[in-house]
Parts: C-alpha cells; sequence; structure tokens
C-alpha cells in the first residue's frame, strides 16, 4: 500500500489567551484588554494547519471526557481529521494560558498537559499502522519522550519522513534527533539545544550545524520575521518570511509553519518547496487571532506563493 499524508502525535489544550500592555509581576493583578477561549496545543493545531492546507491528516492524542475533550472531537470532525484521541473518564483535558502583548502580538505560554500527558508507548503502539502507512510522521516535545521516542522508531522503521518539531524546549538525548528527518526549532529552542545563542542567519547557521553533529539529517530553525534556515550537509538556505499583512497575534506561527511544511512533504513536494510552503502559511496565520482558527486554506497559501515569487 502507497503511503500517504500526515500522522501527528500531540495534545491538545484548551488555550485560554489574556491580551494586555505587559504581564504582571509576582503579587500584582493587571486589568487586561481582551480574552479569549479558543482550542490549542501544538499537535492539534499542527493538524488543523496540515489538513487545511490541503493534507490528509491522522491525530493521535487523548483528552479528558469534558467540555474541552468534547470540543476538540468535534473540531476534528469538522476539519476533517481522522481523529484517533482517546477521551478519560478519569484526568481533565490540558489548558494553556496565553500572555499576547498589546500592540505586537507577541507571546508567552504555559502549557498544562493534562490527560495528554498519559499518551504512551503502549498507545503509539496501537496507532503503529497510522504512522508506518504515513507519508510523514511529525511529533514535538510537549508528549512524554519515550512516547515520542518510539513514535518516532516507528516511524523511521517504516521509511515515513519524520518530522521532529523541538518543542517547548525540553532537555533530549541526541539519540531523538537521530530519529529525526527534520527538526525544527525556532530560535530559542535551537539556542538551548545547541548551546549556540541563535540571533540572526550566521548564528542560526551555527546552531543547525551543531544539530547536525547530533544526528539530525538536516535543521529547519524558524527565525520569525526573519524567516527560516533550512541546513543540510547538502546545503543551507535562507526562506524569507512571507508578509502577508500586519501582525495581530504571532501565538500558533511555528504550529502552522510545521502544518504546512509537513503537508508539503506530504505531497512530494522537494523540502525547500515545503519550507517555502509553511512560511507562506505562518505568514498569513500571524495576521489573525487564535491558533488553529488562524489557520489559512491550501488556496489562501498558493495565492500568497503566487503573489510573492
Amino acid at each position: 500500500m502507497a503511503k500517504e499524508g500526515v500522522a501527528i502525535l500531540g495534545i491538545y489544550v484548551a488555550d485560554l489567551a489574556f491580551t494586555a500592555k505587559r504581564q504582571p509581576v509576582m503579587g500584582e493583578t493587571l486589568l487586561g484588554a481582551k480574552f479569549a477561549l479558543g482550542p490549542g496545543g501544538k499537535g492539534s493545531n499542527q493538524s488543523v494547519a496540515a489538513v487545511r492546507a490541503g493534507g490528509k491528516v491522522t491525530f493521535i492524542s487523548k483528552v479528558g471526557k469534558d467540555n474541552f475533550g468534547d470540543a476538540a472531537l468535534a473540531m476534528y470532525a469538522r476539519e476533517g481529521i481522522s481523529s484517533h484521541v482517546e477521551q478519560l473518564s478519569d484526568a481533565s483535558t490540558g489548558a494553556a494560558y496565553i500572555f499576547l502583548e498589546e500592540g505586537t502580538g507577541n507571546n508567552a505560554i504555559i502549557v498544562v498537559p493534562g490527560a495528554a500527558d498519559r499518551i504512551t508507548v503502549a498507545d503509539v503502539e496501537k496507532n503503529a499502522d497510522v504512522i508506518r502507512n504515513s507519508r510523514v510522521f511529525m511529533t514535538q516535545l510537549e508528549v512524554p519522550l519515550s512516547t515520542g521516542m518510539r513514535a518516532l522508531e516507528i516511524a523511521r522503521d517504516a521509511g515515513t519522513i519524520t518530522i521532529l518539531n523541538t518543542a517547548p524546549f525540553v532537555p533530549i538525548d541526541d539519540a531523538m534527533l537521530r530519529l529525526a528527518d527534520f527538526a525544527t526549532p525556532n530560535e530559542s529552542e535551537a539556542s538551548a539545544l545547541t548551546g549556540v545563542e541563535v540571533r540572526d542567519l550566521d548564528t542560526a547557521r551555527k546552531a543547525a550545524d551543531v544539530l547536525l553533529k547530533k544526528g539530525a539529517a538536516a535543521a529547519l530553525i524558524t527565525l520569525g520575521s526573519q524567516g527560516s534556515l533550512l541546513h543540510s550537509a547538502s546545503g543551507s538556505t535562507h526562506i524569507p518570511a512571507f508578509a502577508a499583512g500586519p501582525v495581530v497575534d504571532t501565538t500558533g506561527a511555528g504550529d502552522a509553519f510545521n502544518g504546512g511544511f509537513a503537508t508539503a512533504l506530504s505531497l512530494g513536494t522537494m523540502p525547500l518547496a515545503a519550507a517555502r510552503f509553511g512560511s507562506a502559511t505562518a505568514g498569513i496565520s500571524v495576521t489573525r487571532p487564535g491558533t488553529a482558527p488562524s489557520m489559512p486554506n491550501r488556496e489562501e497559501i498558493l495565492n500568497l506563493l503566487a503573489l510573492s515569487a
């Protein structure tokens, strides 16, 4: 059977987004400007980005048997995502506190995985055929490391393209990077993983070299407004950021990039063109509020790529 689509292992959380001029200091209370509740979690956001970008997507996770969990399953049905998401009656769906800086859209986030913290190696084994039969497999560091590691092993053994989105940063063994066809950190994650402070393209290349030495086949470092860097033994290419309009909310931009990139790879696009597709996906997402709701559809992405050609 021919491989197709994208399988994603990750978490779903409810995003609680607070907008204010600044974050409060310890012991202080501030009046905020706005509040929004919506779907979140890196793996879940990436699944929405990938399916809207034109991919066939399967999402593997756990949520609680509660209102937030019900909302997650309803969203996957609505979006056309194949849901391999188990609802637990003895755990609550996770949540994320998101601070949005008024005027810039910059963010700071605290994530509590909740039920998704109980995704086990046994759950991955149960979904092994889904991973093996996908053209691309992607996971992040929000899931337990042993679970993510086993899923990457299954994908690698089956010849499935592997993407390790090293977010949020937690210390990982080089053995995990050795299972990644593409490691996709942002600047701060690349800095923490490599010990090289990433400030610009030159320092990004140095950090990417370290990631290759640690075992990743290629590094794709996202650099915010500076775009991204695709770096491997065969070459190093800077992909400029796509400006689709005024920046409203940068939350979920990395998820948009990764979801778009994964879908493009799954459809047979070469890595550099896939990275440009991911960059265009992110460029549109930051012009809209929210995470999953901000993800663009395939036609919008292709139109932006055409305008920027």
